[in-house]
């Protein structure tokens, strides 16, 4: 298997960004033919397109794209002569092609048997996933790639540790302790999205809960509860697992390259009409 196949393979497995550079179109002597590729993480370099300072321009290119956290493809033509101090006398078009990008950092509260049927697609997205729960036992034998496990005595401690303008769902098995969570990521009011199981009963009892712990009602509003797209209809882990994540990827693509999303701006994407859901 080329080795430039085995790094995205890797890469993607460990949800991480680069760029596939392939030569495309050669006139003249180059280095290496059309079809020939690398690719670029922001730490490493596979393969090779033919080595010089080609390469090198190649290189700084495809990590200004990672910086940035471009998605757009990229065409740059090279003449291969002094300027570029190289020898061969031809030309060369590259094509730069963002991969993997991660569009979303997300932490899972709860392991029930929505979470269950959750994690498994966000896994499969552009994600990096967090699953955390005290019950070490409700955990799946086999945790998807790209999952990280957390067995935490006390969860509440993993809201100090989410990354800023993470993606935070609360699906607990403890309506006290989805309340204690829900008031400390919407005290920290740094992420991009957030996520509360539940009916909109629950939503009005948890808004004069946190009300009454001083919580602006604005930062309040910011909560999705029910979360997920009212389009996807029904009550199976499943259909309510599809619903919330067809919403977080509906967030993130409208708000890709942002710190962080409005509540106003995410809420033109929802209906306004919203399925009740049942806690775990």
């Amino acid at each position: 298997m080329n080795n430039w196949i085995s790094a995205l393979a890797d890469l993607q497995q460990r949800g991480e960004a680069s760029v596939l550079v392939t030569i495309i179109e050669d006139r003249g002597s180059t280095p290496r033919n059309a079809g020939s590729k690398m690719v670029v993480s922001a730490s490493a370099l596979y393969d090779t397109i033919g080595g010089g300072h080609l390469e090198y321009k190649a290189l700084h290119i495809a990590r200004e794209m990672l910086a940035s956290g471009s998605q757009q493809t990229r065409l740059e033509r090279f003449s291969l002569g002094a300027s570029l101090g190289q020898c061969c006398g031809g030309a060369t078009v590259l094509l730069f092609e963002p991969m993997g990008h991660v569009q979303a950092q997300i932490t899972v509260f709860g392991a029930g048997h929505v979470a269950r049927a959750l994690v498994p697609l966000l896994a499969s997205l552009p994600c990096r996933v967090r699953w955390v729960d005290s019950r070490e036992q409700e955990f799946p034998a086999l945790i998807p790639p790209g999952v990280t496990r957390v067995d935490s005595d006390d969860p509440l401690e993993e809201v100090e540790r989410l990354p800023t303008g993470s993606y935070c769902l609360v699906m607990t098995h403890n309506h006290q302790l989805d309340l204690e969570l829900t008031a400390a990521i919407l005290k920290r009011n740094d992420f991009t999205w957030f996520g509360l199981i539940g009916s909109n009963t629950k939503r009005m009892k948890f808004e004069h809960r946190l009300r009454d712990r001083g919580l602006a009602p604005g930062v309040i509003q910011r909560m999705r509860c029910p979360m997920g797209l009212a389009e996807v209809k029904g009550k199976l882990p499943i259909e309510i697992a599809v619903s919330i994540a067809a919403e977080i990827i509906a967030t993130y693509n409208a708000h890709f390259g942002q710190g962080s999303a409005s509540t106003d701006s995410v809420a033109q994407l929802l209906p306004l009409s919203r399925r009740s859901q049942t806690p775990q």
